[in-house]
């Protein structure tokens, strides 16, 4: 026992003796807050007894296995300057219920593993959440992400039975078995920017209701050994599939037939008519032939339209020479005519030809098809380019 004036701190020699090379605890390391010991943290690993810790202004790293296994660890004081927190820093550092991780960039692997008391937690400056960095943290019901995530790790938040939604608006990859067995998980929605799922990353919510995903072909994983997806398998009471970002809907509103945009909207509506009769053991492959369905449909549809434009432009172009050689056919006769009648007529002539092959109906027609271009433009539209022609 060390006995300091005004205070009282007991530290086991044998914490010490064991951790003395990592260990190097000092009167400085420790202060008295009333009643309260504070650890005060400058680096390396921490004494397994602390209860109370205060990061110090100087650490911008919180080092891998520096309270591994402080299982009467309760609250850490830390600062805006902390950018990380090492891989098993708080594993099974079971009483902790409060740390502020606002300013943290990366979270390493198994970080809070097993952190049962923590309620809620502010991830909203995070880039990088590492493998099983929260797992089986029972009691986790809230996390704030933020629009710099981009990466959850395998199993990070697997086993949270507590968490409820979740709102990640700039993810881009959410690795295997992220969120698996989130049992109290009722809505998700995920990033524009999302590129990957991969397996059983929602698996076993069992009561998932809603997703909101970015219709994008390849977006689940597969396991090449049996062809398999199972990110949201099991899922029983997953009812309703909505797609984030609006390009879908500006491809479908520039199209040029009624029918075909008609056709597209019943197709994107038919998943959360078929989804809630789906077994759960399927439901990843039915939600992964219907995206694939609707992307089809969009490209055949594009393709169509692009024909059309192209047919639309070559008639213009076929138009407006024609209306050039006629107006030159009609300044010719009307060379021995007066200047302001030659002006008259030729204006007259102009209209007429305009109307008589078509011209003002191609122009009037053609916009509508050049702005899907506009829209699609993760699908680019090739068009054909229409000589320019000075009249």
């Amino acid at each position: 026992m060390i006995h300091l004036p005004g205070w009282r701190l007991e530290i086991p020699k044998r914490n010490i003796a064991v951790a003395s090379n990592k260990c190097r605890v000092t009167v400085k390391d420790i202060m008295a807050d009333g009643d309260r010991d504070i650890f005060v943290y400058r680096g390396v690993q921490a004494p397994r007894n602390v209860t109370h810790v205060r990061i110090d202004k100087s650490v911008e790293v919180i080092e891998e296995h520096a309270f591994f296994n402080c299982e009467h660890l309760v609250q850490v004081e830390t600062h805006d300057g902390i950018r990380k927190v090492g891989s098993w820093a708080f594993y099974n550092c079971r009483s902790l219920r409060s740390i502020n991780l606002r300013s943290v960039l990366e979270i390493g692997d198994a970080a809070f593993h097993g952190c049962n008391s923590l309620g809620r937690i502010d991830l909203r400056s995070a880039v990088e959440i590492g493998e099983a960095a929260f797992q089986t943290c029972e009691n986790l019901v809230d996390v704030k992400f933020g629009d710099k995530l981009e990466t959850i790790g395998n199993s990070a938040f697997s086993k949270c039975t507590f968490l409820e939604r979740l709102k990640l608006s700039s993810i881009i990859a959410v690795e295997a078995g992220a969120f698996k067995s989130c049992k109290a998980l009722t809505s998700i929605e995920l990033s524009e920017r999302l590129e990957t799922i991969e397996l059983c990353a929602f698996r076993y919510c069992d009561r998932l209701q809603r997703i909101a995903i970015p219709l994008k072909r390849d977006l689940f994983l597969s396991d090449w050994r049996y062809l398999l997806n199972c990110q949201f398998d099991d899922c029983d009471q997953l009812t309703t599939v909505d797609l984030v970002g609006g390009v879908h809907n500006k491809i479908i509103a520039s199209l040029h037939m009624e029918s075909w945009r008609i056709e597209m909207i019943a197709e994107i509506n038919r998943i959360n008519q078929v989804l809630p009769n789906t077994p759960a053991h399927v439901k990843t492959a039915a939600i992964k032939q219907w995206m694939d369905s609707v992307i089809d449909k969009i490209d055949h549809y594009k393709a169509e339209h692009h024909g059309y434009v192209k047919e639309a432009v070559t008639l213009l172009e076929l138009a407006l020479w024609k209306a050039k050689l006629d107006e030159k056919d009609e300044n010719g006769a009307a060379a021995g005519r007066t200047k302001t009648a030659n002006i008259i007529d030729a204006e007259s002539a102009r209209k007429e030809k305009r109307v008589t092959c078509g011209a003002d109906t191609v122009i009037r027609n053609v916009i509508p098809f050049l702005q899907l271009q506009e829209c699609a433009d993760h699908v680019p539209v090739n068009l054909p380019r229409v000589a320019v022609i000075h009249v």
